[in-house]
């Protein structure tokens, strides 16, 4: 062998490297001059494909890695805790934390930009577009990742995603601008009105209860022509009230059947009494009820706190566009007062709600967060309005359908309930789940039975007792058992003429 011939093209690396330690031009036997081809040609192949990997001059392909070679996304967004937020000069928050998932999904690169005016996104009287769906419009930005709530006039602009958050319409008020003193009736309060007059049937039920079986039952009415009953229905309601008050009170029940209902009572009127001191303070040391302000239609009433909301945002337009009478008169008045009741941000309306009389009507779930953060902020019960947070897209966007799975895909495999959990998270938030509430019947179904049940074994047993005294009556006067226990039946039921013959017998007796 002559040459050293190889099937490869490295001319241009043969001829950029020396070999030092050989002099190719020395005379040398064949073999050692074939071992040197082989070593050079393996150590050419060798650099070639390390670096043919990462650089191809000619053909101007930049290869230098996967992250450089992925598609770069401008993503617009704004300024709010917990959304976005800069921490030590960077971005942070809910949104970000779901950009870097979506972005390692769908693999793509992104550079997020504040908007600039600071708006979420509203039409201008001349048909321009504000905010973020205004750069996207301008294609200044790809995609828009905020707390940008899906709306209808929106989305004939823009694309939305499938909503990453659901939200609602609150109203976010300071406590102690809401508070009133206690009313003249609040110790009736620890229990709905339903649980009141759940307890005023059982307390009537229990007394006529106590009133028929001590008729009946012949251990304590023996003999009704002759006896005076001393259960009668007056004294059956007193009874009934002294047990209320863990006080004993005559008379005192001699017959098991009204011992058995009478203990029944007393169960069910100590734990009664147990469940009302433990709430009643839960509610002094709540003061959750201390609310006036409830619900929209309050709000509307009172005249002590202004209310309004972000200027330009989808809450102003829900209470433009709905047909609700409320809803009107709220839109009406911060339209009237809209230089003095509408804010820039939500960051300043928090901070109105704190230093002022004024009450900010917007997203629930921002809400929930200022209350949590704040603890002497709380929001009103009552949410109207559902909608959804949702990524804005240009409506030609190929990405609209990819982040709508994505977004799907985190849901379903629970990060965006992390992320929830991970950024709103808060002291504050916990007691505020631990709102007080009146105590409605069916936390009291069980002891409601229980008396139920007690009323029926009473009024059992004395139909026994009687039936068995009626048994015993018909074998001495040789009658059949019914007739002589429903004779009996009916001379213990005739209140009127039993009350009459008693007190005749009573009055000859002094006479």
């Amino acid at each position: 062998m002559k040459n050293c011939k190889t099937s490869f093209n490295h001319l241009p690396f043969i001829s950029s490297r020396r070999f030092p330690l050989v002099d190719i031009s020395a005379p040398m036997d064949k073999g050692l001059h074939f071992v040197f081809c082989v070593v050079t040609t393996v150590l050419l192949l060798r650099e070639s494909s390390q670096t043919g990997t990462t650089r191809n001059d000619d053909a101007g392909t930049d290869l230098r890695g996967p992250e450089e070679s992925l598609p770069t996304l401008t993503v617009t967004t704004i300024l709010e805790d917990p959304y976005v937020m800069v921490r030590s000069a960077e971005l942070e928050g809910y949104c970000i934390d779901l950009l870097k998932a979506l972005a390692t999904m769908l693999r793509f690169s992104y550079r997020v930009k504040v908007v600039g005016d600071g708006r979420y996104g509203a039409v201008t009287s001349s048909g321009n577009w504000t905010g973020m769906i205004g750069e996207i419009l301008r294609q200044e930005a790809d995609i828009a990742v905020a707390p940008l709530t899906v709306t209808s006039a929106r989305e004939e602009v823009v694309s939305f995603t499938t909503p990453f958050l659901q939200t609602g319409i609150g109203i976010l008020l300071r406590k102690d601008t809401v508070s009133q003193e206690m009313s003249f009736f609040h110790f009736l309060a620890p229990f709905s009105k339903e649980t009141w007059t759940g307890l005023l049937f059982a307390y009537v039920l229990t007394c006529f209860c106590l009133f028929l079986v001590a008729r009946l039952s012949p251990c304590e009415w023996n003999e009704p022509k002759n006896e005076e009953n001393h259960f009668t229905f007056l004294n059956s309601l007193w009874f009934g009230a002294g047990a209320l008050a863990l006080q004993g009170v005559t008379p005192r029940p001699k017959a098991l059947s009204v011992r058995v209902i009478a203990a029944v009572w007393w169960l069910f009127t100590i734990t009664l009494l147990a469940a009302y001191i433990a709430n009643f303070t839960a509610l002094l040391s709540s003061g959750s009820e201390q609310l006036p302000i409830q619900t929209f239609e309050d709000l509307v009433k009172q005249r002590k706190l202004e209310f309004g909301t972000l200027d330009g945002s989808s809450t102003f337009y829900f209470f433009k566009n709905s047909k609700n009478p409320i809803h009107q008169m709220i839109y009406e008045y911060m339209d009237k007062r809209r230089d003095r009741v509408l804010v820039k941000t939500y960051q300043e309306a928090v901070q109105r709600v704190m230093e002022s009389n004024y009450a900010f009507i917007g997203e629930s779930i921002s809400q929930d967060l200022a209350a949590a953060r704040h603890c002497h902020l709380i929001r009103a019960p009552e949410v109207i309005g559902a909608r959804g947070f949702g990524i804005a897209t240009t409506q030609a966007s190929p990405w609209t359908k990819k982040l709508s799975i994505a977004v799907l895909k985190l849901r379903e495999s629970g990060d965006l309930d992390y992320l929830r959990n991970k950024w709103w998270e808060s002291s504050c938030l916990h007691k505020s789940r631990e709102r007080w509430s009146p105590l409605q019947p069916q936390a009291l179904g069980g002891l409601f039975l229980t008396l139920g049940i007690g009323l029926a074994l009473g009024v059992i047993a004395a139909v026994l007792e009687l039936s068995h005294k009626s048994r015993r009556a018909a074998g001495h006067a040789k009658k059949s058992c019914c007739s002589v226990f429903t004779e009996e039946m009916c001379t213990r039921l005739r209140i009127k003429e039993n009350t009459r013959q008693s007190q005749e017998t009573s009055g000859r007796a002094n006479a």
